[in-house]
């Protein structure tokens, strides 16, 4: 069974003066902290959601 390719996502900005839009694209991708780093699928639902909002995170190399 073929593994599925994971994404490493590192939340490094505070969303508190952003949109409420931004704000819940950061919950829904599951973060509750600041410099917290997760691990999701990289399929193209979380890479959007990773694009909307670029100036609050960032992709962390494995």
């Amino acid at each position: 069974m073929a593994e599925n390719k994971k994404i490493r996502i590192q939340y490094y900005r505070s969303a508190i003066a952003t949109p409420v839009k931004h704000k819940l694209v950061v919950k829904g991708l599951g973060f509750t902290r600041l410099n917290q780093i997760v691990e999701r699928e990289d399929t193209p639902s979380v890479r959007g959601m990773v694009k909307a909002i670029p100036h609050l995170v960032r992709i962390v190399e494995n």
